[in-house]
C-alpha cells in the first residue's frame, strides 16, 4: 500500500441522527464525554449504511472557531474497518495519486490544473502528461459496498450524470477523458454503477465508455489516521 495523505481524526463519537444533508447530531464519547453535539457532514450522499443510530464516527476539530458546527464527521465504522466520508478530502488525494507515476492510471504528470470549466459543466482536473498529452479527468467518491462490490452512486446524482456527459462530449472532440473513481472500501473487490439507485448515471456512464472515456476504479483504505492506495479495482457494467 502507498501512504497518499494524513487525516487524523480529534474525536470518537456515537451517531445520533441526521436533521439534513450536511448536518448530523452526535454524542461524543472521546477523549471527553458530551452529548447531543451538532457536527457538519461533507458528503451530500446518503450514508444510510453508515450513519444510523448506534453507529461509531470519527471526528475531526473544524479549523475556523467562528463556524457553527465545531466538528466534521471523517469517517464511519463498518465491517470491522472505518470507511471514510469526507469529500472535502478527495482532490488531495486525488492530486497525491496523479503526483506518483508508480500509481497514477495516467502515467509522468507534468502538470495539473482543477476546477476547469468546459461548456456549462466544470470538471474536476485537467492532467498533463510529460509527453505533454493531456487527459480530461473527473472524480467520484464511493462509500457504499455491498458483498464486495463497490457501488456509485448512493444516491441519485443528476450532477454526476452531467459531469460524465461532458467527458463524452471531449472525447468526441478527440480528447483524452477518464472518470477516477476513489473507492474508501477496503471489502471491495469489484466497482459497479448502481444502476438501481439511478439509472440515468449507469446508463451514461456505460455510454462513455464505450465511446473512449476510461474508467478507474482505485481501491484506498482509511487507517492510522491516513488514507492510503491499494490497487485498481476491475469493474462491470450490469
Amino acid at each position: 500500500m502507498q501512504r497518499l495523505i494524513e487525516a487524523g481524526h480529534d474525536a470518537v463519537a456515537v451517531f445520533r441522527e441526521r436533521p439534513n444533508r450536511f448536518l448530523s447530531m452526535v454524542d461524543i464519547v472521546e477523549p471527553h464525554a458530551e452529548n447531543g453535539v451538532a457536527v457538519h457532514l461533507h458528503d451530500p450522499g446518503r450514508l444510510k449504511e453508515l450513519l444510523y443510530p448506534g453507529n461509531r464516527v470519527l471526528l475531526k476539530k473544524a479549523k475556523n472557531p467562528d463556524r457553527k458546527t465545531k466538528w466534521d464527521i471523517i469517517a464511519a465504522h463498518d465491517n470491522n474497518s472505518w470507511v471514510f466520508t469526507h469529500s472535502g478530502y478527495h482532490r488531495k488525494v486525488a492530486e497525491a495519486i496523479f503526483a506518483d507515476r508508480s500509481i497514477s492510471p495516467f502515467g509522468e504528470m507534468a502538470g495539473l490544473k482543477a476546477e476547469v470549466k468546459w461548456g456549462h459543466s466544470q470538471l474536476d482536473f485537467l492532467l498533463t502528461r510529460s509527453n505533454t498529452s493531456q487527459v480530461w479527468i473527473e472524480t467520484k467518491g464511493c462509500t457504499l459496498a455491498v458483498d464486495g462490490v463497490a457501488l456509485f452512486p448512493d444516491a441519485p446524482t443528476t450532477r454526476g450524470t452531467k459531469h460524465v456527459r461532458s467527458l463524452m462530449d471531449l472525447r468526441s472532440r478527440g480528447n483524452e477523458a477518464a472518470i477516477v473513481m476513489l473507492v474508501f472500501r477496503n471489502d471491495a473487490e469489484v466497482f459497479i454503477p448502481n444502476t438501481r439507485m439511478d439509472p440515468a448515471f449507469a446508463i451514461a456512464v456505460s455510454e462513455a465508455l464505450h465511446s473512449g472515456v476510461q474508467l478507474y476504479p482505485l481501491l484506498l483504505d482509511y487507517r492510522d489516521g491516513a488514507i492510503w492506495y491499494d490497487r485498481l479495482l476491475p469493474f462491470r457494467l450490469d
